[in-house]
Parts: C-alpha cells; structure tokens; sequence
C-alpha cells in the first residue's frame, strides 16, 4: 500500500493512534478516521501505545469495523493443514475408545452368557462412532471450539470470519462428513486443493479449520 497524501496527515488527539507500516517502514501516528482515509488493508501491520510488538490491523479490536468485520473475530489466516488434522482425528479415536472399551469391557463381566458378551463387542462398532460423532459435534461448538486432539494439536473449528460455530453448524459439519468420506476420502484430500485447506464437509457447512500463527 502507497498512500498518496501520507506528509499532510496529522495524528488526532481523539481516541487511540496508530504507527502503520508503509514500504517497511513505520509511518504515523495516525487516528481511525485517517487509517480509514488511507484505506487501510486487514493485512497491514499497525502499532498502538502499549502493544508488544506491531499486529495486522484485523487483529485489532478497535480497527476491525473499518473492514466491516466483528470486533470479537479474528480473520483466519493460517489453516490447519491435513497432516494436523489426521493427527487430532487419531487423538480423538483414541480418547473415544478410552471411554467405550472399559465400559463395555465391564458389562460384559456382569453377563453370563457368551452370546451377550459377544453382542456388547459388536456393538462397540456402532457405539464408538456414534459417541465421535456426538463428541465433536458438542466440543466443535463449545467455548473452545476444538475436540481434545485439535487442542493438543493447537488447531480448533470456526466460522468463515473466524467466530465460534452454532450447534446447528456443527451438527451439520460432522453429519457432512459422509460426503467427505466416500467414495475413498476424497472429500478429505480436498484440502490439498483449496486455498483455505476446506475439506468438503467444511465447505459444505461454511467452516474452517484453523490455527492462531503458522507454526
């Protein structure tokens, strides 16, 4: 970004001011309003009194509106990549099956008969799944927005501008799935392809997967 009348600004006395970076180099400080007029890009780096270090302007609460984002989102800029999200879905079906084989393991003690037990442990490949399932829809749209292996991993679930998804979307994101998974997983290896790493039940449900900085 080059803007045009950069030496005839004056910073304001009203609100915060900012330094913002042009060519590589700090300019400013300047107000909102002259951010504004100098037609600020989300990706441009700022710096206020008080900040660490210099942050990209959607990264500002208090710049956001200028792009007509929400103040409480972060826009998602780094994704989680396919290898991260097999990595969490194994985590996942290992808690799962933490929870699901001893409790079957020990119903299966108080039956007598062989036939039962043996339909217990026939049930588990019903059961498991249908406990993921339930698990990711009920953890994808909680406050954390991640199931217990994408939080180990540091990736969670959002919407297209990077806020906490519905019920409701989360349901039909894990329900999505199916189309994801056949024929062959190639819903999965969609993420290769797209820009935002959306396999097809994220862009069936309008979701991303993303994390906080590229690592």
């Amino acid at each position: 970004m080059q803007p045009s009348n950069i030496s005839t600004l004056q910073p304001s006395n009203k609100g915060n001011t900012y330094l913002l970076v042009v060519n590589g180099k700090p300019e400013g400080p300047y107000s909102i309003e002259q951010l504004k007029s100098l037609k600020i890009k989300p990706a441009d780096f700022v710096r206020a009194d008080g900040m660490d270090d210099y942050k990209q302007a959607h990264e500002v609460a208090e710049l956001r509106e200028l792009f007509g984002f929400k103040k409480e989102a972060i826009i998602p800029q780094y994704f989680g990549s396919f290898d991260q999200r097999l990595m969490a879905s194994a985590l996942d079906w290992f808690f799962v099956l933490l929870v699901c084989v001893p409790i079957a393991f020990i119903v299966s003690v108080f039956l007598e008969d062989k036939e039962q037990r043996m339909m217990v442990a026939i049930s588990l490949a019903i059961i498991v799944p249908l406990v993921k399932i339930i698990y990711h829809i009920v953890m994808e749209c909680s406050a954390k927005q991640a199931t217990f292996g994408k939080q180990l991993i540091g990736i969670k679930v959002c919407d297209m501008e990077g806020n906490r998804i519905s019920f409701s979307q989360s349901l039909w994101r894990n329900v999505a799935k199916v189309f994801s998974t056949i024929p062959m997983f190639i819903g999965y290896l969609l993420s290769f392809f797209t820009r935002q790493q959306q396999c097809m039940h994220d862009m069936i449900a309008g979701t991303l997967v993303m994390k906080d900085r590229l690592i």
